[in-house]
């Protein structure tokens, strides 16, 4: 049995379908659907069962049989808005609720990956995983980081312990997200309706729409989640993005391409998200690379191309 959680999310939901193309299951979805429109995510997806959030976290409690039984957890579930500054709310939900997951899979010897994220870095200009390179700017990226920190400070354990931090991933699945949704979803959005896709005029230094961001395609972030499970010696915290920045100006070419249409307008740069603004990512994939994991990553151009060519043929 096999434990994902934040399952009808955006990554969890690619990470269940990759795990039943590739026929590695039964697969136990967790998740909250109080907003049910995230139904639309596991709709085509196999799944042994689905609990809810409260109902996963009761049954580890009291042992249940089932959920003994896992022979891994994927911990995706998390409240992933940026912009939320209730910081008992995220402390809950990101931060209380993975060190229970920890410590359950731990006491039983139960492979654990979850996800970080590389908001944890804040603005760099450090991107490995060294401590001094933490610095996030939000409660989100607090919450993640405080959890790579527990799990450092415990480590090693005798089971499987996993934590990627997901630099910007895109891809179908996320439409639930709105404003959180990755912008090669916004761009596309932005073009359909107008025929122009808006980018940030100049900020840190960089021209208008020359930010730069280390932006990865879905499908290689659940290749990477399920290659960690199959290589179990793999333990600690990696980051996971493809290792090359690419510009927001990149991105809306992309995605200006595959329409065949569409012209780029720039915009003042936002006065509250000044100081605040990751103006630059860039994954160091050394220690990934050096774990062992060898697969390719997708370009921009590639993900962007395929992204647009599932939302056409499928709408997710």
């Amino acid at each position: 049995m096999i434990i994902v959680t934040g399952a009808a999310g955006f990554i969890g939901a690619n990470l269940v379908k990759a795990l039943e193309d590739r026929g590695i299951g039964p697969v136990i979805a967790v998740d909250d659907l109080s907003d049910g429109h995230k139904f639309h995510n596991l709709a085509d997806c196999e799944i042994y069962d689905y609990w809810d959030k409260d109902e996963f976290l009761d049954r580890i409690g009291r042992n249940d049989s089932l959920a003994e039984s896992c022979r891994a957890v994927f911990h995706q579930g998390a409240c992933s808005d940026t912009t939320e500054w209730d910081g008992r709310y995220i402390m809950a939900v990101n931060y209380d609720y993975s060190k229970m997951l920890l410590h359950f899979c731990t006491q039983r010897r139960i492979p654990f990956i979850y996800a970080s994220s590389a908001s944890v870095y804040g603005m760099g200009p450090g991107f490995s995983e060294q401590r001094e390179n933490e610095a996030p700017l939000n409660m989100y990226a607090y919450s993640k980081c405080l959890f790579d920190r527990y799990v450092r400070a415990r480590a090693p354990f005798e089971s499987q312990v996993v934590g990627l931090r997901y630099f910007n991933v895109y891809g179908p699945r996320e439409i639930h997200k709105a404003k959180m949704a990755s912008i090669v979803w916004q761009l596309r959005n932005q073009l359909l309706d107008s025929g122009r896709v808006k980018l940030f005029e100049g900020s840190d230094g960089f021209a208008a729409g020359e930010q730069r961001r280390d932006f990865i395609y879905v499908d290689d972030v659940a290749a990477v989640n399920i290659w960690c499970l199959q290589n179990q010696q793999c333990q600690g915290v990696f980051n996971l993005g493809t290792g090359t920045s690419h510009s927001f100006n990149d991105v809306a070419h992309a995605v200006i391409d595959w329409h065949g249409y569409g012209e780029i307008e720039y915009v003042p740069f936002p006065e509250s998200l000044r100081g605040h603004y990751q103006s630059f990512t860039e994954a160091d994939m050394t220690a990934l690379r050096e774990a062992g994991y060898e697969g390719r990553f997708m370009t921009v151009v590639e993900g962007v191309r395929r992204y647009m060519d599932v939302v056409e043929q499928r709408g997710i």
